[in-house]
């Protein structure tokens, strides 16, 4: 059997009030006496009232929610982007529902249609890797339904976006491998049809040009985001008749694999080969060596993306009115790369 739920008509039979009271009285109304408002809350707490949010989200047009679609859920950056969404949101009065597209576009379709048919006030999105366009986000913009992308965005709209300056941090990680002495420099990077992984790469490019070392191919490592491809990319490095002297990974968790691969057959680090990581993962810092990478504050990027957010939803910002947020980043120096002492 299913317990009936309990109505605020129940509250007012057993008080001998009308339901209009306990209404007000729920509702904090100030022309409900205080002796009476507090019976009626410790009548509904003690019958195991719940409101009905639904029926008054439907009434008022705003579910008091946001949606989040994430690209993935296990790395310790999305787990701090979204330790800061929340943050934000919950001061805000506002809950969040995840969705998760696992680097699938139609996946990623699908949890787009299904937050919209919840009735969410906005949407926060990283983009998944395989994502090809942006059309599912379009009965979004129909509605005037605020959206905000961080981390991985599509640059070419005017939807909003929160990034950090990843050609700077491309070509920072690879000019300081120059610095040590490295003379032929590899990448190891993902889809660089994502906007992150094509800024990193252009950097990293531009740096090696202003260094007069000519770009080549054959040590550019376009790979997946999985443990494997970490281990992959290190026995390539290994079967590679010039091999590189210097490393920049735009992804830790590969970058350490890939680090440990190659030490485990005899390659030393950082003599051998100079490595740079990205986004400082708790990873990066008990690798031995501790990786250098360049520091991704994920924590302070959620926070931004949702304050974007919510200021849209407050009608302190009209979704036209900024286009691009920059989160401040750096290179973290550590013994992974430090040839010179």
């Amino acid at each position: 059997m299913i317990a009936k739920e309990v109505t605020i008509y129940d509250i007012a039979k057993e008080l001998n009030v009308s339901a209009s009271t306990v209404s007000r009285a729920l509702n904090n109304n100030a022309l409900i006496c205080k002796s009476t408002t507090k019976r009626i809350i410790e009548k509904a707490g003690e019958l195991g009232y719940r409101p009905n949010n639904f029926a008054s989200n439907l009434r008022r047009q705003k579910t008091n929610t946001i949606g989040v679609v994430l690209h993935e859920l296990n790395s310790s950056f999305i787990t701090s982007v979204l330790a800061g969404i929340e943050n934000v949101t919950a001061e805000a009065g506002y809950d969040i529902i995840i969705t998760h597209s696992k680097e699938n576009h139609e996946t990623e379709v699908a949890n787009v249609k299904n937050l919209y048919n919840k009735r969410v006030d906005g949407i926060i999105v990283s983009l998944s890797l395989t994502s090809k366009n942006l059309d599912h986000f379009a009965p979004f913009v129909e509605k005037k339904t605020p959206i905000v992308f961080f981390d991985r965005v599509n640059e070419s709209t005017d939807i909003p976006h929160v990034v950090i300056d990843n050609y700077n941090c491309g070509y920072i990680a690879t000019k300081h491998l120059l610095e040590q002495g490295c003379k032929r420099i590899a990448i190891l990077t993902s889809n660089l049809k994502r906007n992150v992984y094509y800024q990193r790469h252009r950097g990293y490019t531009d740096a090696l040009l202003d260094a007069k070392i000519k770009y080549d191919e054959a040590i550019v490592l376009v790979k997946d985001l999985t443990e494997e491809s970490g281990i992959e990319a290190a026995h390539e490095i290994l079967n590679m008749q010039a091999r590189p002297d210097g490393l920049f990974v735009t992804n830790d968790l590969e970058a350490v694999l890939c680090m440990q691969e190659l030490m485990l057959h005899g390659v030393r680090i950082p003599e051998d080969l100079a490595v740079v990581g990205f986004n400082n993962d708790a990873i990066s810092k008990i690798a031995n060596p501790k990786l250098s990478t360049i520091d991704y504050p994920g924590q302070q990027m959620g926070e931004a993306t949702a304050k974007n957010l919510i200021n849209f939803l407050n009608g302190n910002r009209s979704m036209g009115s900024i286009n691009k947020t920059i989160i401040k980043s750096e290179l973290l120096i550590r013994e992974s790369s430090m040839r010179k002492k």
